[in-house]
């Protein structure tokens, strides 16, 4: 629906400001950044990963002892979905060299690799090929690209301080040095980057970053991304993709070995054991978890799966006490709520203003400090914008940009959010967006090496479901750089340890067994199941009333 009533009337003192923002810009007189110390202080008060009463200890696992959501804490203080004494691991359905779990940008770019270095390999996935949280990506991909005035260096620099100076140095070293690779390989394959005539790359800034570096596609870029990769996957031969066919358990062989995993078609309701010799566990984020009850950006299948089976056999949890919330998702129209509002908005010069149409933090702040400096002025402040249905959000003034850069920008540029508002008869062209923090990102998970490997010998991690990249807080376009580059490395080390380093052996669920154990001595008596695999959105008063009367 169109802006009606006193969001309507808002837009006015909108408008009022705008020359004398304009002003400013064109001076180059930018809304001072927050100091180090400015933006430790917000988080500490403002950023939901620190209230305490959000997150417990975990009482069971390789992590026991750290403290998270209560939304993962539930998930890994579950039992498995499937009784590890009535399955016949005799009977093997399918058997491979490489099986790849989340079909995902991760997932098929470590399937190429994996292929393109011998392996015969399976892809496994939750929904169809390319449901993933890839798809959702809009705003780019980083890398260093221009090196006369930006380097790997710089790269590495800004990524460190972003996550609060806690990556892994090794991680973040492959991220930023295979970066220009990754393009080179996309734009090979048929990406179609947005450019300028001569051909040279378009880039912008993000938060946090120091050079513009951000590439992108329109506001498209995960989507035009996941068409040429996933295209590519399904022409090669020697890639078998399964759809609708989720991992709900690993398995490991006689020797502490990844053996494969058990999948469970959601459409047959058949389990299927999958044998392999190397395994790639590439399954993605968690935003269907609305960790502390915020909206998401995330697909409909983000329920963390991947961590689930990781940490039941045995991997370690690295950052998993963080999660992203990007600063700018839709909280009107409600039909759209929670949907990404690319960064790139705010990199091309919109605004983000309060009821007064003021600034109140600079645009160019990492995400976590965006996503404070927001909460803080809707909840502390008594500036945030009312929506009409009761729920508050700042002003992004998405006009601006055509201002500064030329009538047609935004149409042009940002074509996936001018179409989406536009069936709500609200023109971003000409209208500002209503915008708050929205749960987007998780920004730590399983614990891996720079090779991606785990601590599971023939277990891999790519994506979103690994931690250590990020540190506390990732920076935009590291996501789809991070997917790419760990997949690539992961496919290619998958395909050679199945060639060079497997060992067969008998294969077990003994760490389904060991971990309900552990459960049982930790007091938790629990009917939680997991992976979940999909979110339930049914009223808990009508599922209770539906379960008695069956």
């Amino acid at each position: 629906m169109p802006y009606t009533g006193e969001p309507k009337k808002l837009i006015s003192v909108v408008e009022k400001t705008r020359s004398e923002r304009l002003s400013r810009k064109r001076k180059g007189e930018e809304f001072p950044l927050m100091s180090l110390e400015e933006r430790a202080a917000i988080l500490q008060k403002f950023h939901p990963d620190h209230k305490e009463e959000g997150r417990r200890e975990l009482k069971v696992g390789a992590s026991k002892g750290y403290s998270i959501a209560h939304e993962f804490a539930d998930l890994l203080e579950a039992r498995s979905r499937v009784a590890p004494d009535l399955v016949d691991l005799s009977n093997v359905d399918m058997e491979t060299d490489v099986l790849i779990v989340g079909g995902g940008g991760a997932g098929t770019a470590a399937a190429l690799l994996a292929e393109e270095h011998g392996a015969k390999v399976i892809l496994a996935t939750k929904l169809r090929h390319g449901d993933a949280n890839t798809m959702m990506a809009e705003g780019g991909i980083q890398s260093a690209t221009k090196r006369e005035k930006d380097s790997i260096c710089l790269h590495y620099l800004d990524t460190i301080g972003g996550g609060h100076f806690k990556n892994e140095p090794g991680l973040v070293a492959n991220l930023v040095t295979e970066g220009p690779g990754v393009l080179s390989w996309l734009e090979n394959l048929g990406v179609a980057f947005s450019k300028f005539p001569d051909g040279r790359l378009r880039s912008l800034h993000g938060g946090g970053t120091s050079r513009r570096r951000l590439h992108f596609c329109g506001d498209i870029t995960g989507i035009e991304i996941m068409r040429t990769i996933r295209d590519e996957a399904r022409n090669r031969q020697n890639i078998n993709v399964l759809e609708f066919s989720p991992a709900v358990e690993l398995v490991l062989n006689a020797h502490g070995h990844c053996a494969g995993a058990l999948l469970y078609n959601l459409e047959t309701e058949e389990y299927i054991l999958v044998k392999a010799k190397a395994t790639i566990i590439t399954t993605g984020g968690c935003g269907r978890l609305h960790v502390q009850g915020y909206m998401t950006t995330n697909h409909y299948g983000a329920t963390a799966d991947g961590i689930v089976l990781g940490y039941r056999a045995g991997l370690q949890l690295k950052f998993l006490h963080t999660v992203q919330y990007h600063p700018t998702g839709i909280v009107f129209p409600e039909q759209v709520g929670g949907l990404l509002v690319t960064e790139k908005f705010r990199g091309a010069g919109a605004n983000v203003l309060n009821i007064n149409g003021e600034q109140f933090v600079n645009e160019k702040e990492p995400r976590d400090v965006e996503s404070a400096a927001i909460i803080r002025e809707c909840l502390e402040r008594g500036k945030g914008v009312p929506t009409g249905t009761g729920k508050l959000g700042v002003w992004l003034d998405s006009p601006m940009i055509d201002i500064l850069l030329g009538e047609g920008t935004v149409e042009r540029d940002f074509p996936g959010k001018y179409i989406v508002y536009k069936r709500f008869g609200i023109d971003i062209s000409r209208e500002p967006m209503l915008v708050y923090p929205t749960l987007h990102y998780q920004n730590g998970g399983l614990e891996f090496n720079d090779r991606s490997e785990t601590t599971v010998p023939g277990l891999f991690l790519a994506g979103e479901v690994s931690g250590g990249v990020h540190g506390e807080n990732r920076l935009v376009g590291n996501s789809l750089l991070d997917v790419l580059v760990f997949a690539r490395i992961a496919g290619k080390n998958a395909a050679n340890y199945a060639r060079d380093k497997a060992r067969d052996g008998q294969m077990t669920l003994e760490h389904v067994r060991f971990y309900h154990k552990e459960l049982e001595e930790a007091g938790i008596a629990t009917d939680r199941i997991a992976p979940i695999l999909l979110p339930d959105y049914t009223d808990p008063e009508v599922r209770k009333r539906q379960l008695t009367a069956h």
